[in-house]
């Protein structure tokens, strides 16, 4: 039978002792950077100006630094065409209007989508707008046409075969194929244009059976005497603070057929994992909701533990609007730590909120998503700073998936305070290829490595993506206020230099040829 790695109770006792705020000193040298500025200022920042009651949980910054600056817009968008600024400004006006996004979902889930010449129609139109602004494209090919686009622009990119939800065996053997292709496809491209590849464990294993995987995982942890023989090694999954209420009671052992089905789950991981190993290119494992999530850790960190030899090569992630996410990574991290495994992970905030608001209350719960966004906000750089230390005592990898411009700023000084050097291969930044640039440009122009993450496929096989974005994320979509003031300050400025040129040129002006790009 196998065993159960678990972590140590002291560990959790000395949690908030340990986890030190991102704006905390870990030298002398500390007061050098400041992550934000809350100085009185003669005119305010671009930033400021649209949130100008920022605050944040953590203590207040005592110096007037920043590693990023959002103020220089010519500077952001330099490696930006025109028409690239001008098509990201008018989809990001579209997507963060919550009535279009409301009616083109509408349409979507409508009987309207059956009608074949309504449906070409709305894929066409979806293709050449929120597709091509929030996807990587079709095929490998455009993939790797976008890929060269952003390496040109500094960024790297973050391989994602965009399928999920499978329900069952022939799909997940498809999908499997899907990703070892992005696997043989970032091998192909220059290492410095691809930082890891991405998949999703609904893709590779059928939905029902990661239920009953989690039921069982979860009834382990109520009643440890509660064997499971089929279980591998894994990090910690559970805290005493995690939600258990998807299992109400005890539930039936995995039949024959299921226990199958998650042999054949288990060697379409290893088989990505080992390619992956082989062509040392990075796996992050996506989050999903919490109804399926004990069993994607399993998979995830029986995997690391395979794996992750001398460097992370499997990396898990962490919602941060999760009650139990600060004590489910201290504990993963630690142990991971204390057995020799350089684990890695993707801390993210979340894009489940309304589904698992609504889960637990039907089965009358709270809800286990904080109850605040400053709460959110808090435990996402209180996770942060614990696993900068970390990268800074040269242990794990991370990956600080945010769009929050404050999340940011403060990583980016607490980085730098700790003394992780610019370019440091265990640390990257990352936000979705279509969102954030104006705090991607920042990273970038600073020194960071900075990643999009890229999705990519069919575009019917995408909507699935399209949708979950615009449904989960509409908070997020109303935040690109910055990136839409600034895109929108620098289609002004160019405008200015394309008047003032064209007003000192000769008569024969009348013919020249204007190339669209950066003045």
């Amino acid at each position: 039978m196998a065993t159960r790695v678990l972590s140590s109770p002291k560990l959790l006792k000395n949690l908030r002792t340990l986890i030190r705020p991102l704006n905390s000193a870990a030298s002398s040298a500390a007061a050098a950077v400041s992550p934000l500025n809350f100085d009185e200022k003669p005119e305010l920042s671009a930033v400021e100006k649209l949130h100008p009651t920022t605050t944040t949980t953590l203590h207040q910054p005592t110096t007037t630094t920043t590693p990023l600056d959002f103020d220089d817009h010519q500077k952001l968008f330099a490696s930006v065409s025109t028409l690239k600024l001008l098509r990201s400004s008018v989809n990001l006006g579209l997507a963060s209007n919550e009535t279009f996004v409301d009616f083109g979902m509408w349409v979507m889930n409508s009987r309207l989508i059956e009608t074949p010449l309504v449906r070409d129609i709305i894929l066409k139109t979806v293709k050449h707008t929120f597709f091509e602004h929030f996807c990587a494209g079709e095929t490998p090919a455009e993939a790797a046409e976008c890929l060269r686009k952003i390496e040109e622009a500094g960024l790297r990119g973050m391989l994602v075969y965009a399928v999920e939800h499978t329900s069952d065996n022939a799909g997940c053997d498809r999908n499997l194929e899907g990703f070892l292709q992005s696997v043989e496809f970032a091998k192909s491209l220059p290492p410095s244009s691809v930082s890891s590849v991405v998949a999703k464990i609904t893709a590779i294993c059928p939905l029902g059976l990661l239920r009953r995987i989690s039921d069982l995982l979860r009834w382990q942890y109520k009643d440890p005497s509660f064997t499971l023989p089929w279980k591998l090694n894994t990090l910690p999954i559970f805290t005493d603070s995690s939600a258990l209420y998807h299992t109400l009671e005890a539930p039936h052992p995995l039949a024959p057929q299921e226990e199958s089905d998650l042999e054949l789950a288990h060697q379409r991981l290893v088989k990505l994992c080992q390619n992956c190993a082989q062509n040392n290119v990075p796996l992050i494992i996506d989050a999903e909701d919490t109804s399926i999530q004990p069993a994607i850790d399993y998979f995830t960190y029986s995997s690391a533990i395979m794996y992750n030899k001398h460097h992370p090569i499997v990396y898990g992630t962490i919602q941060a609007y999760l009650k139990d996410a600060r004590e489910r990574l201290f504990n993963a991290a630690k142990t991971a730590e204390s057995l020799g495994i350089p684990m890695g992970f993707k801390l993210v905030r979340g894009a489940y909120m309304s589904s698992e608001a609504k889960l637990a209350s039907s089965l009358g719960f709270d809800s286990p998503v904080h109850n605040g966004i400053r709460d959110t906000h808090a435990c996402f750089n209180d996770c942060a700073s614990f696993m900068l230390e970390r990268i800074a005592n040269g242990y794990g990898g991370l990956v600080l998936a945010t769009h929050n411009l404050e999340s940011g700023q403060l990583a980016a000084s607490k980085a730098l305070d700790l003394g992780i050097q610019k370019g440091n291969q265990k640390l990257e930044f990352a936000q979705l290829y279509g969102m954030s640039d104006a705090l991607s440009f920042g990273l970038r122009n600073a020194g960071f490595q900075v990643s999009k993450y890229l999705p990519y496929g069919p575009v019917d096989m995408v909507m699935p993506y399209l949708l979950r974005r615009a449904e989960e994320n509409r908070g997020l979509l109303s935040t690109s206020s910055l990136d839409r003031l600034l895109m929108g300050k620098e289609l002004k400025r160019r405008l200015k230099s394309l008047q003032f040129a064209k007003s000192g040129m000769a008569a024969s002006a009348g013919s020249m040829k204007i190339e669209i790009g950066t003045p």
